[in-house]
């Protein structure tokens, strides 16, 4: 009876074995097969080295197909420590150094840093192709030159408050530069190594992944009429020695804008140059003035339709101010204009006949009504 006892608590013993061992295999199997991909996918991760390709930020144009932002392909410096021999790294900070004209101790930094890449930024960030010649034939491992994009502005101050600017990383900051962003920055490549986990580069095939350029952007701006009001505002700023001017020009048919023009203006391709006040400031749409004069044919035209004045044989008589429902309005001319016909108060930009005749010639028909 104790035997029988002893041979059963042994199956269940080897059945609880071939249970486990069937559950290894079956979770082996479903590794092996359906897990495979996400697996693959993390062990990649862990030895895998994205060296950055930059995108080319889109280009903005006029509506006659002048280019007046565009890219500038640059190179930058790239460390991977890890690469690098511990024994060359005082000897590749004075030689790069010396190449980029900066302290040695400041390529040390990057150096050291306990970083799988590292740009070296900003002594190495959009270099000479001269200076990226020396640094290649050096022939370090861990050394590396990675394309870049730099942002430019071939026509200087033209429509700079309309465009805006770009910072260090071609990130908009103000304009149009700053308002589609999204749609003039693509999206960045790389170059796919693997490595140890010293950091020591493996033999295996390199991975390119090609960067998708940004969205290029086609204004309504005209360049020769911009180009045109950009230097009559400047002849006029010398001339008056004026603080500011603005200008815009628009197509009444559409309300296509065809130029815009803020003096002071500046050099995008220089933005540190200027201040903030200087560059942020689009005095055609930022700041507010009232209409003044310019309303006056609005008023004119408004009473013409409505057939409440004669231009030729209505009069109105100008003494220099007037009382109008407890306002008093006055000419600019002082003493006032006198007697006028209608036609007289457009041609003298009179303030009295255009706002309070109407206003009277009004009133005086709505009362014969």
């Amino acid at each position: 009876m104790f035997s029988t006892y002893i041979h059963k608590r042994i199956n269940i013993v080897l059945l609880i074995i071939i249970f486990c061992f069937v559950l290894i295999i079956g979770k082996v199997f479903y590794i092996q097969v359906f897990d495979y991909k996400k697996l693959n996918g993390l062990a990649n991760g862990l030895w895998s080295r994205n060296l950055p390709i930059e995108a080319d930020r889109g280009s903005i144009s006029t509506a006659d197909k002048k280019v007046i932002a565009s890219n500038l392909t640059t190179v930058s410096l790239v460390f991977i420590p890890n690469q690098i021999n511990q024994d060359k790294k005082e000897e590749i900070a004075t030689n790069i150094s010396e190449i980029l004209n900066c302290s040695k101790e400041a390529i040390s930094e990057h150096l050291y840093k306990k970083s799988s890449i590292e740009r070296v930024h900003p002594e190495g960030r959009r270099i000479s192709y001269e200076q990226a010649d020396k640094i290649d034939a050096l022939g370090y491992d861990g050394v590396y030159l990675v394309k870049e994009s730099k942002r430019i502005y071939p026509y200087n101050q033209l429509l700079s408050h309309v465009l805006g600017y770009v910072g260090i990383d071609n990130q908009g900051l103000s304009g149009l530069e700053l308002q589609y962003n999204k749609y003039l920055t693509g999206a960045s490549g790389s170059i796919q190594y693997y490595s140890d986990a010293k950091g020591q580069k493996l033999t295996k095939n390199e991975k390119y992944v090609q960067p998708t350029n940004g969205m290029n952007i086609e204004l309504t701006v005209n360049y020769d009429i911009q180009a045109s009001m950009e230097r009559e505002l400047d002849n006029a700023m010398t001339r008056y020695k004026a603080d500011g001017a603005w200008a815009i020009a628009m197509d009444p048919n559409s309300g296509e804008i065809l130029g815009m023009v803020s003096r002071p203006g500046f050099d995008p391709n220089e933005y540190k140059k200027y201040s903030i006040e200087e560059i942020n400031r689009n005095l055609a749409i930022w700041a507010s003035y009232e209409p003044g004069s310019t309303f006056k044919i609005i008023t004119l035209a408004s009473s013409l339709e409505e057939k409440t004045i004669d231009l030729e044989k209505d009069t109105f008589y100008d003494g220099g101010s007037v009382n109008v429902d407890g306002a008093r309005i006055k000419c600019w001319k002082h003493g006032g204009h006198g007697a006028q016909t209608f036609l007289e108060v457009v041609q003298n930009s009179c303030n009295l006949g255009v706002n309070t005749g109407t206003y009277l010639n009004l009133k005086k028909n709505l009362q014969i009504i």
